[in-house]
């Protein structure tokens, strides 16, 4: 029995918390949050509105689109180089009006569930560094992104609300 063979029998034998599919609805289900707040952010602010030197709410998405984008194919593959067919995801292509943000947001949110599929369970637990900088096993890349998602939601909830406007359920990622 080969060092990687007995690791992955060990990974099967072993109690998880989350399985990869839990991991990953998880993941969408806070996509799902941020998707809502992105629709119901005033078009005329999205891209102008700052408070106290924050990005714009669109400068925060461009982020989130990037690193999931990127992301999962760098988890996927273990290349975190981008490819000419990745560029679209880089936060300077990203487009420019709100529509195809949210279009490219979908996008994004189809892949991961495609790609998903494809990452196996014991890459999991392999290290790596996503985009060729940050050092760290794959899950734990993954709760960074999934983290960071959190934490630019909330600056963009704290927009939402000196403009007035509820912004969606925390807890809501129907």
């Amino acid at each position: 029995m080969t060092n990687n063979t007995f690791q992955e029998l060990e990974l099967t034998q072993t109690s998880l918390v989350l399985s990869p599919e839990q991991l990953l609805e998880h993941w969408q289900g806070h996509r799902r949050l941020t998707r809502k707040l992105i629709e119901i952010f005033p078009e005329d602010k999205f891209f102008d509105y700052s408070i106290g030197g924050m990005r714009t709410c669109a400068g925060l998405v461009k982020e989130l689109i990037s690193l999931s984008g990127l992301g999962i194919n760098g988890i996927v593959t273990a290349n975190w180089d981008v490819s000419d067919d990745l560029r679209k995801y880089t936060e300077e292509a990203i487009p420019t009006t709100k529509k195809e943000i949210i279009c490219l947001w979908d996008e994004v949110t189809t892949e991961l569930e495609y790609s998903w599929k494809n990452i196996p369970p014991s890459r999991f637990q392999e290290m790596d560094a996503a985009f060729n900088m940050y050092e760290g096993s794959i899950y734990w890349i993954i709760l960074y992104f999934i983290d960071n998602e959190i934490h630019h939601r909330a600056q963009a909830y704290v927009y939402l609300r000196s403009l007035g406007i509820e912004p969606p359920p925390f807890w809501d990622r129907s």
